[in-house]
Protein backbone atom coordinates (compact mmCIF):
# COMPACT_ATOMS: atom_id res chain seq x y z
CA UNK A 1 0.00 0.00 0.00
CA UNK A 2 1.26 3.71 -0.25
CA UNK A 3 1.61 5.44 2.91
CA UNK A 4 -0.10 8.79 3.78
CA UNK A 5 1.90 11.79 2.34
CA UNK A 6 1.88 13.31 6.09
CA UNK A 7 1.73 17.17 6.67
CA UNK A 8 4.83 19.27 5.82
CA UNK A 9 5.89 22.10 8.33
CA UNK A 10 7.31 24.42 5.62
CA UNK A 11 5.45 23.81 2.54
CA UNK A 12 6.37 21.74 -0.78
CA UNK A 13 9.64 20.42 -0.86
CA UNK A 14 12.21 22.93 -2.75
CA UNK A 15 13.55 20.44 -5.52
CA UNK A 16 13.95 16.72 -6.19
CA UNK A 17 17.24 15.19 -5.90
CA UNK A 18 18.78 11.54 -5.54
CA UNK A 19 20.25 9.83 -2.30
CA UNK A 20 22.67 7.26 -2.03
CA UNK A 21 24.59 7.71 -5.29
CA UNK A 22 26.93 5.94 -3.52
CA UNK A 23 27.58 5.06 0.08
CA UNK A 24 29.64 7.84 0.64
CA UNK A 25 26.78 10.08 0.27
CA UNK A 26 24.95 8.83 3.71
CA UNK A 27 27.11 8.40 6.47
CA UNK A 28 26.30 8.23 9.79
CA UNK A 29 28.27 7.98 13.09
CA UNK A 30 26.78 7.33 16.38
CA UNK A 31 27.65 8.91 19.93
CA UNK A 32 27.33 7.28 22.89
CA UNK A 33 26.16 9.11 26.38
CA UNK A 34 28.65 7.33 28.45
CA UNK A 35 32.39 6.69 29.01
CA UNK A 36 34.20 3.13 28.96
CA UNK A 37 35.56 1.75 32.26
CA UNK A 38 38.78 0.43 30.84
CA UNK A 39 38.08 -2.77 32.10
CA UNK A 40 35.49 -5.60 32.82
CA UNK A 41 33.99 -8.10 30.65
CA UNK A 42 33.37 -6.91 27.68
CA UNK A 43 35.51 -5.54 24.39
CA UNK A 44 33.66 -2.54 22.81
CA UNK A 45 34.41 -2.34 18.97
CA UNK A 46 34.38 0.87 17.33
CA UNK A 47 33.31 -0.88 13.89
CA UNK A 48 32.49 1.21 10.38
CA UNK A 49 30.73 -0.66 7.81
CA UNK A 50 29.69 -0.32 4.33
CA UNK A 51 26.63 -2.29 2.55
CA UNK A 52 26.11 -5.01 5.96
CA UNK A 53 23.25 -4.28 8.28
CA UNK A 54 24.33 -4.22 11.77
CA UNK A 55 22.28 -7.29 12.96
CA UNK A 56 24.48 -9.27 10.25
CA UNK A 57 27.65 -7.66 11.41
CA UNK A 58 26.96 -9.03 14.81
CA UNK A 59 26.65 -12.35 14.28
CA UNK A 60 29.74 -12.12 12.26
CA UNK A 61 31.07 -10.64 15.07
CA UNK A 62 29.92 -13.60 17.37
CA UNK A 63 30.96 -16.39 15.81
CA UNK A 64 34.66 -15.05 15.42
CA UNK A 65 34.35 -14.43 19.64
CA UNK A 66 32.77 -17.92 19.59
CA UNK A 67 29.58 -16.45 21.81
CA UNK A 68 25.85 -16.67 21.51
CA UNK A 69 25.06 -13.98 18.99
CA UNK A 70 22.28 -12.84 21.47
CA UNK A 71 25.33 -11.61 23.91
CA UNK A 72 26.75 -9.23 20.87
CA UNK A 73 25.37 -6.05 21.89
CA UNK A 74 24.34 -2.93 20.25
CA UNK A 75 22.63 0.36 20.37
CA UNK A 76 20.54 0.63 17.42
CA UNK A 77 20.19 -0.65 13.57
CA UNK A 78 22.07 1.22 11.42
CA UNK A 79 21.77 1.87 7.39
CA UNK A 80 23.00 -1.15 5.30
CA UNK A 81 23.36 1.68 2.18
CA UNK A 82 25.58 3.97 3.69
CA UNK A 83 28.81 4.54 5.29
CA UNK A 84 28.13 4.20 9.14
CA UNK A 85 30.44 3.79 12.40
CA UNK A 86 29.13 2.14 15.37
CA UNK A 87 29.76 0.80 18.88
CA UNK A 88 29.33 -3.16 18.83
CA UNK A 89 30.11 -5.39 22.80
CA UNK A 90 30.75 -8.87 22.90
CA UNK A 91 31.96 -10.96 25.67
CA UNK A 92 35.43 -11.37 26.38
CA UNK A 93 35.26 -15.17 27.62
CA UNK A 94 37.62 -16.50 24.76
CA UNK A 95 39.92 -13.32 24.74
CA UNK A 96 39.55 -12.87 20.73
CA UNK A 97 42.09 -10.99 18.78
CA UNK A 98 39.97 -8.35 17.36
CA UNK A 99 42.71 -7.28 15.00
CA UNK A 100 42.51 -10.68 12.95
CA UNK A 101 38.98 -9.87 12.26
CA UNK A 102 38.26 -9.58 8.34
CA UNK A 103 34.91 -9.25 7.21
CA UNK A 104 33.77 -7.70 4.05
CA UNK A 105 32.60 -4.68 4.23
CA UNK A 106 33.44 -4.23 8.10
CA UNK A 107 36.86 -1.98 9.18
CA UNK A 108 37.66 -2.03 12.95
CA UNK A 109 38.60 1.25 14.34
CA UNK A 110 39.01 0.56 17.76
CA UNK A 111 38.92 -1.66 20.91
CA UNK A 112 37.83 -0.15 24.23
CA UNK A 113 37.03 -2.56 27.58
CA UNK A 114 33.80 -1.66 29.51
CA UNK A 115 31.98 -3.50 32.65
CA UNK A 116 28.46 -4.14 31.23
CA UNK A 117 26.84 -5.06 27.33
CA UNK A 118 25.81 -2.46 25.24
CA UNK A 119 22.14 -1.78 25.38
CA UNK A 120 19.58 -1.06 22.78
CA UNK A 121 19.21 2.79 22.76
CA UNK A 122 21.94 3.47 24.67
CA UNK A 123 23.83 6.10 22.32
CA UNK A 124 23.12 9.41 22.75
CA UNK A 125 23.13 10.97 19.32
CA UNK A 126 23.59 9.62 15.58
CA UNK A 127 25.78 12.45 13.48
CA UNK A 128 24.63 12.27 9.47
CA UNK A 129 26.58 13.86 6.75
CA UNK A 130 24.27 13.18 3.41
CA UNK A 131 24.47 14.51 -0.19
CA UNK A 132 21.49 15.09 -2.10
CA UNK A 133 22.00 15.03 -6.14
CA UNK A 134 20.38 16.40 -8.73
CA UNK A 135 20.59 18.75 -11.98
CA UNK A 136 20.84 22.55 -11.30
CA UNK A 137 20.46 22.43 -7.40
CA UNK A 138 22.93 25.92 -6.80
CA UNK A 139 19.79 28.01 -8.48
CA UNK A 140 17.77 26.75 -5.26
CA UNK A 141 20.84 28.07 -3.52
CA UNK A 142 18.55 30.62 -1.73
CA UNK A 143 15.54 29.23 -1.04
CA UNK A 144 17.33 26.18 0.27
CA UNK A 145 19.38 28.30 2.64
CA UNK A 146 16.03 30.07 3.77
CA UNK A 147 14.42 26.80 4.38
CA UNK A 148 17.53 25.32 6.43
CA UNK A 149 17.35 28.20 8.84
CA UNK A 150 13.85 27.38 9.80
CA UNK A 151 14.51 23.98 10.30
CA UNK A 152 17.43 25.37 12.87
CA UNK A 153 15.45 27.74 14.41
CA UNK A 154 12.29 25.66 14.98
CA UNK A 155 13.08 21.54 14.03
CA UNK A 156 10.91 19.35 12.26
CA UNK A 157 8.10 17.59 12.89
CA UNK A 158 8.95 13.92 14.57
CA UNK A 159 7.34 11.61 11.94
CA UNK A 160 8.24 7.69 11.68
CA UNK A 161 10.28 7.35 8.85
CA UNK A 162 8.99 5.45 5.80
CA UNK A 163 10.90 2.15 6.68
CA UNK A 164 9.13 1.92 9.76
CA UNK A 165 6.21 0.50 7.72
CA UNK A 166 8.20 -1.62 5.30
CA UNK A 167 8.91 -1.74 1.69
CA UNK A 168 5.58 -0.50 -0.06
CA UNK A 169 3.72 -0.42 3.52
CA UNK A 170 3.70 -4.24 4.37
CA UNK A 171 4.13 -3.75 7.56
CA UNK A 172 1.08 -1.97 7.44
CA UNK A 173 -0.79 -4.82 6.38
CA UNK A 174 0.80 -7.09 9.10
CA UNK A 175 -0.87 -4.66 11.69
CA UNK A 176 -4.58 -5.20 9.88
CA UNK A 177 -3.74 -9.14 9.43
CA UNK A 178 -2.63 -8.86 13.34
CA UNK A 179 -5.80 -7.00 14.68
CA UNK A 180 -8.08 -9.32 12.98
CA UNK A 181 -6.68 -11.86 15.06
CA UNK A 182 -4.24 -13.68 13.17
CA UNK A 183 -1.18 -15.44 15.39
CA UNK A 184 2.17 -14.53 13.98
CA UNK A 185 5.35 -15.18 15.43
CA UNK A 186 7.08 -13.15 18.09
CA UNK A 187 9.36 -10.91 16.20
CA UNK A 188 6.22 -10.16 13.64
CA UNK A 189 3.74 -9.59 16.45
CA UNK A 190 6.31 -7.44 18.08
CA UNK A 191 6.42 -5.31 14.49
CA UNK A 192 2.73 -5.74 13.76
CA UNK A 193 2.13 -2.94 17.00
CA UNK A 194 4.86 -0.87 16.26
CA UNK A 195 3.44 -0.09 13.26
CA UNK A 196 0.66 0.33 14.45
CA UNK A 197 1.10 3.00 17.10
CA UNK A 198 3.96 4.50 14.98
CA UNK A 199 1.26 5.05 11.92
CA UNK A 200 -1.29 6.53 14.03
CA UNK A 201 1.62 8.70 16.34
CA UNK A 202 2.11 9.99 12.45
CA UNK A 203 -1.77 10.93 11.70
CA UNK A 204 -1.95 12.90 14.76
CA UNK A 205 0.99 14.99 14.56
CA UNK A 206 -0.35 15.71 10.70
CA UNK A 207 -3.30 16.69 12.60
CA UNK A 208 -1.38 19.33 14.61
CA UNK A 209 1.29 20.10 11.44
CA UNK A 210 -1.85 21.19 9.49
CA UNK A 211 -3.17 23.07 12.49
CA UNK A 212 0.05 24.68 13.18
CA UNK A 213 0.19 23.40 16.52
CA UNK A 214 2.96 20.55 16.41
CA UNK A 215 5.87 23.19 17.62
CA UNK A 216 3.83 24.31 19.98
CA UNK A 217 2.36 22.76 23.33
CA UNK A 218 -1.44 23.14 23.89
CA UNK A 219 -2.82 22.94 27.54
CA UNK A 220 -3.36 19.07 28.19
CA UNK A 221 -0.26 18.64 26.19
CA UNK A 222 2.74 16.43 27.64
CA UNK A 223 5.77 18.25 27.39
CA UNK A 224 9.16 16.16 26.99
CA UNK A 225 12.54 17.83 27.62
CA UNK A 226 14.50 17.83 25.18
CA UNK A 227 17.10 15.16 24.47
CA UNK A 228 15.89 12.78 27.94
CA UNK A 229 12.24 10.74 28.23
CA UNK A 230 11.36 12.64 30.79
CA UNK A 231 7.53 14.24 30.47
CA UNK A 232 5.45 16.27 32.21
CA UNK A 233 1.23 17.30 32.43
CA UNK A 234 1.02 20.81 31.71
CA UNK A 235 -2.61 22.13 32.33
CA UNK A 236 -1.94 25.57 31.60
CA UNK A 237 0.49 27.16 29.31
CA UNK A 238 1.99 30.26 30.81
CA UNK A 239 4.97 32.53 29.48
CA UNK A 240 7.44 30.28 31.61
CA UNK A 241 6.60 27.50 29.09
CA UNK A 242 6.51 29.28 26.33
CA UNK A 243 9.41 30.74 26.71
CA UNK A 244 11.00 26.89 27.50
CA UNK A 245 9.03 25.79 24.09
CA UNK A 246 10.43 28.57 21.99
CA UNK A 247 13.88 27.85 23.15
CA UNK A 248 13.59 24.53 22.17
CA UNK A 249 14.20 23.36 25.99
CA UNK A 250 10.69 21.74 25.60
CA UNK A 251 8.35 20.29 22.60
CA UNK A 252 4.78 18.81 22.43
CA UNK A 253 4.63 15.52 22.41
CA UNK A 254 1.50 12.82 21.03
CA UNK A 255 0.61 9.74 22.13
CA UNK A 256 2.23 6.07 21.17
CA UNK A 257 -1.27 4.26 21.51
CA UNK A 258 -1.71 1.67 24.01
CA UNK A 259 -4.17 0.15 26.22
CA UNK A 260 -7.05 2.63 26.80
CA UNK A 261 -6.11 5.40 23.86
CA UNK A 262 -8.00 6.50 20.92
CA UNK A 263 -6.88 6.94 17.41
CA UNK A 264 -7.74 6.48 14.08
CA UNK A 265 -7.88 2.81 13.78
CA UNK A 266 -10.18 1.31 16.04
CA UNK A 267 -9.37 -2.31 15.30
CA UNK A 268 -5.57 -1.69 16.01
CA UNK A 269 -7.26 0.05 19.32
CA UNK A 270 -8.78 -2.66 20.25
CA UNK A 271 -6.17 -5.61 19.22
CA UNK A 272 -3.40 -2.90 21.56
CA UNK A 273 -6.18 -3.25 24.55
CA UNK A 274 -6.44 -6.63 24.25
CA UNK A 275 -2.47 -7.04 24.04
CA UNK A 276 -2.59 -4.80 27.09
CA UNK A 277 0.30 -2.52 25.41
CA UNK A 278 1.12 0.20 27.60
CA UNK A 279 0.62 3.65 26.13
CA UNK A 280 3.68 6.29 25.31
CA UNK A 281 4.68 9.46 24.49
CA UNK A 282 6.88 10.73 21.88
CA UNK A 283 7.81 14.45 20.90
CA UNK A 284 5.98 15.95 18.17
CA UNK A 285 9.24 18.21 17.52
CA UNK A 286 12.57 17.01 16.43
CA UNK A 287 15.41 19.14 17.60
CA UNK A 288 18.37 19.31 14.23
CA UNK A 289 21.05 20.26 16.28
CA UNK A 290 24.91 21.08 14.75
CA UNK A 291 22.78 21.43 11.12
CA UNK A 292 24.58 22.55 8.02
CA UNK A 293 24.48 22.41 4.85
CA UNK A 294 27.15 22.93 1.98
CA UNK A 295 25.63 23.89 -2.03
CA UNK A 296 28.10 22.87 -4.63
CA UNK A 297 26.51 23.10 -8.03
CA UNK A 298 24.38 19.46 -8.45
CA UNK A 299 24.65 18.47 -4.69
CA UNK A 300 23.38 19.48 -1.47
CA UNK A 301 26.06 18.31 1.43
CA UNK A 302 24.09 18.60 4.88
CA UNK A 303 25.56 17.53 8.14
CA UNK A 304 23.63 17.48 11.20
CA UNK A 305 22.71 15.28 14.49
CA UNK A 306 19.60 13.44 15.65
CA UNK A 307 18.76 12.38 18.52
CA UNK A 308 17.70 8.75 19.40
CA UNK A 309 14.66 7.09 17.97
CA UNK A 310 14.67 9.87 15.11
CA UNK A 311 14.28 9.62 11.62
CA UNK A 312 16.96 11.74 9.07
CA UNK A 313 13.71 11.22 6.70
CA UNK A 314 11.90 13.80 8.41
CA UNK A 315 14.47 16.42 7.88
CA UNK A 316 15.18 15.64 4.37
CA UNK A 317 11.64 15.29 3.16
CA UNK A 318 11.07 19.12 4.35
CA UNK A 319 13.65 20.17 2.02
CA UNK A 320 13.35 17.40 -1.02
CA UNK A 321 11.91 14.51 -2.74
CA UNK A 322 14.79 11.76 -2.35
CA UNK A 323 14.01 8.94 -4.74
CA UNK A 324 17.00 6.41 -2.98
CA UNK A 325 17.02 3.11 -1.99
CA UNK A 326 17.70 1.45 1.59
CA UNK A 327 16.78 2.56 4.61
CA UNK A 328 17.59 5.68 6.56
CA UNK A 329 16.39 5.14 10.02
CA UNK A 330 18.93 5.98 13.32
Amino acid sequence: MSLPDWARAFGAPLFAATIRATPQDFQVTEELGFEFTGDGEHDYLWIEKTGANTEWVSRQLARFADVPAKDVGYAGLKDRHAITRQWFSVPRWHAPQWYGLEVEGVKLLDVQRHNKKLRRGAHKVNRFYIVLRGDGLHTHAEAIERRVQAIREQGVPNYFGEQRFGRDGNNVSLADAWASGKRLPRHKRSLAISTARSFMFNDYLDTRVQAGTWNTILPGDKANLDGTGSVFDVDNVDEEIERRCSAMDIHPTGELAGDGSTGTNDAWITALGKARVEPGTRSLRLNVTSLSCNIVEDAVELSFALGRGAFATSVLRELATASATGETSV
